[in-house]
């Protein structure tokens, strides 16, 4: 069900900021006081976050209305990247409107039940980046794209998540730029069978989190593994197999699963690594 754009520009006409944020008013404590917030309003489009549904359909929802402004470009509207509190958050959100229209969307976070499980059950300060362009020419110059954020009880009350170390983490990784925990099992992941991890960016650029040459019990089985966790944040992630590969293995009880562990800066990716292929081995 997600939809995953992905793209890159260097177009001029747009700005990039960190700095916007909703308007608010003095709040109570568990009061949502979000009012509406304008996060792009230029010649080809406008964007604006109108609204708040927590007990949205498919979890958490931000309600938007956007505008195509041109007279002859459909444009895509995107979420490039998100955070709930300081964790990664993809949210369900990708929306064509043709030229000269508008349309009201919902920019849903259905991964909240993860963020739930993990202690998060108050979105406090929601980041998006979202992204606007040709719907039939990615290369051409975004026409926005712009980061902001949404306090909805008052940027006063905006909380960063701090995990708190477990008896059973297995930390793979902790240095001066990133942290790697294995967190837990999960034999019933949707995919099929599931490594847990808990990823910390700790440098001032995207890194890359990535798996290479994976085996279990022996047998090279690939989990196609890569999350991007943005500079500064948080995100919870999952390595996960396929049954139906471990099927074919005649796998049933997983004793051992080894890869190699990489991070790197996701725009340097050549030259700027943090971990470099360490082996690891894990016996759940």
């Amino acid at each position: 069900m997600m939809i995953s754009l992905v793209g890159c520009s260097d177009g001029d006409d747009t700005t990039t900021s960190d700095d916007s944020s909703s308007t608010t008013e003095e709040t109570t404590d568990n009061e949502i006081t979000f009012t509406e917030l304008t996060v792009v309003d230029n010649d080809e489009c406008s964007i604006v976050i109108n609204g708040i549904d927590e007990d949205g359909f498919w979890g958490y929802t931000l309600t938007a209305e956007l505008e195509n402004k041109s007279e002859d470009v459909t444009y895509m509207f995107s979420v490039e990247s998100a955070s709930v509190n300081g964790v990664m958050s993809d949210p369900l959100f990708a929306s064509e409107v043709a030229a000269g229209k508008k349309s009201n969307e919902e920019i849903s976070f259905i991964s909240d039940t993860t963020l739930e499980e993990n202690g998060i059950d108050e979105f406090t300060d929601i980041k998006l980046t979202f992204r606007v362009y040709n719907s039939d020419d990615w290369e051409e110059d975004d026409v926005a794209n712009e980061t902001v954020h949404v306090y909805p009880y008052g940027e006063e009350k905006a909380t960063t998540f701090t995990r708190e170390s477990q008896d059973s983490d297995n930390v793979l990784v902790d240095n001066d730029d990133v942290m790697v925990i294995v967190i837990g099992y999960d034999p019933d992941d949707t995919w099929g069978y599931g490594v847990n991890l808990y990823l910390v960016n700790k440098t001032d650029t995207e890194v890359m989190f990535s798996v290479d040459d994976a085996s279990i019990n022996g047998y090279m089985m690939d989990p196609f593994y890569a999350t991007a966790v943005n500079a500064g944040k948080s995100a919870f992630s999952t390595i996960s197999w396929y049954d139906s590969d471990l099927e074919e293995n005649a796998i049933e009880d997983i004793e051992e699963i080894e890869f190699k562990l990489s991070a790197y800066n996701n725009d340097d990716w050549l030259d700027d690594y943090y971990v470099d292929g360490q082996t690891v081995t894990l016996n759940p």
